[in-house]
């Protein structure tokens, strides 16, 4: 398996005469991913609420996640350079105190401006830009702790974003059914515990940095004179868009064709997809040591394009949602495996690449819903026809981790003692 050496690394927040745990670490992110997912799936269950209770449109209540989301990429473009200069420390500090403001503003602004609309939309920009933060900082903290087996850690990371979407659906929504919507403000501050709690954490634990000290990461130029990291780049853009292509319209999928209502869509889709998703990385973090991360995420493509086929061609609404099902278990591995192969192929690639590639994902994530939308609406509405369309992501991500297994079987002698000085 491939590893960053230890002298890749910096490190940070040492106690003299004493080696760091960096257990800790790897614990304070895992629940920034869970931040993440609070940030990112609260606020889609009180859509209908808003609705009612400040009288928004249709059109408004959908331009709240877009927002949500366009800014947390804008984030990811931006934030390199920012979070170089302060530090990863300063920076997941100030990313948790943001999703603290953020929900909390939610709690207080819509009534405190003149217009609803604006205050949740102020809320929002304020916990979209630590949800950003989180993205592109997460997983570079993570991978650079001196962890036996880096794929397995990322692989595990990962799947607490998955269970985090898990967790505030089915905590919220026990807490709506016991104490009633209308308490969804009290809820809303509950949630605040979670980031409060990374922060306490993150400002106890040890944090090294990717790049060592007297080295520097790459520029953008060297990173795209790299064919590789443009390899790399396609397989994360497809990443995102092969898991948000059926993830966004699951929803819609179990409504209309089991005609259940919409919360019950809810936890026959999304929810269904999260869970699988976060078991196939909890599997290969848990046995990661074991198992092949290339051949891992070559059978997940493989099982991903037969999802997309099962979902669009059975016929069948049942077999459909089983494919939902195996579509969240087949993606698992695309985005932080992606992460794991190009953080030990381009040695210092450093924030930027990570951010680069979170930015990648995050496109994908905004262009696979989309286009599957765009398709069916123009094949009088049937999802089945655009989700089709939307299998040239995993027919892609296949291609690619194809030729990543080429070049890995030119490489001298054992994968591990290659990542010191980087393959590519």
């Amino acid at each position: 398996m491939m590893h960053l050496s230890s002298a890749s690394v910096s490190s940070a927040g040492k106690v003299p005469g004493r080696s760091p745990d960096y257990q800790g670490t790897i614990r304070a992110s895992c629940l920034g991913y869970v931040v993440q997912a609070i940030v990112n799936s609260y606020l889609p269950l009180l859509f209908l609420t808003f609705q009612k209770q400040y009288g928004l449109s249709l059109s408004e209540i959908t331009f709240l996640t877009t927002f949500n989301f366009g800014l947390q990429l804008l984030i990811d473009l931006l934030s390199a350079g920012f979070i170089d200069r302060i530090g990863y420390r300063a920076s997941i500090l100030l990313a948790n105190v943001l999703a603290i403001i953020g929900l909390f503003s939610l709690t207080v602004l819509p009534e405190l401006l003149p217009s609803p609309l604006a205050g949740i939309f102020l809320s929002i920009m304020i916990y979209a830009v630590g949800g950003g933060l989180m993205e592109v900082l997460i997983s570079p903290i993570v991978e650079s702790c001196p962890t036996k087996n880096k794929e397995a850690t990322m692989s595990m990371l990962h799947s607490m974003y998955c269970w985090g979407v898990v967790a505030v659906v089915l905590l919220s929504t026990l807490f709506f059914h016991f104490f009633g919507i209308q308490n969804w403000k009290i809820m809303a501050r509950l949630w605040i515990i979670v980031p409060a709690l990374d922060f306490v954490l993150f400002t106890r634990v040890p944090i090294r940095h990717l790049i060592a000290e007297g080295e520097r990461g790459l520029t953008f130029r060297e990173l795209a004179g790299k064919s590789v990291f443009w390899l790399f780049f396609v397989m994360m853009l497809c990443a995102g868009a092969s898991e948000q292509a059926v993830s966004q319209w699951a929803s819609a999928f179990a409504e209309s064709g089991l005609h259940v209502s919409k919360t019950m869509g809810d936890l026959l889709g999304p929810m269904m997809f999260s869970i699988t998703m976060g078991i196939s990385r909890s599997i290969f973090g848990k046995f990661g040591e074991r198992l092949d991360l290339t051949k891992f995420m070559l059978v997940s493509a493989v099982l991903c394009i037969a999802s997309y086929l099962l979902i669009s061609l059975s016929g069948s609404a049942v077999l459909g949602l089983a494919g939902c099902a195996l579509c969240g278990f087949s993606v698992g591995i695309f985005w932080p495996g992606t992460f794991s192969l190009a953080s030990a192929g381009i040695k210092n690639g450093g924030t930027l690449m990570f951010a680069l590639y979170a930015l990648a994902g995050d496109i994908g994530c905004m262009s696979g819903p989309t286009i599957t939308g765009q398709v069916a609406a123009a094949s009088s509405g049937s999802l089945r026809i655009g989700i089709f369309s939307a299998i040239v992501f995993p027919l892609v991500m296949l291609a690619g981790i194809l030729r990543i297994r080429r070049t890995l079987s030119k490489w001298p002698g054992p994968r591990s003692s290659q990542t010191s000085s980087g393959p590519f």
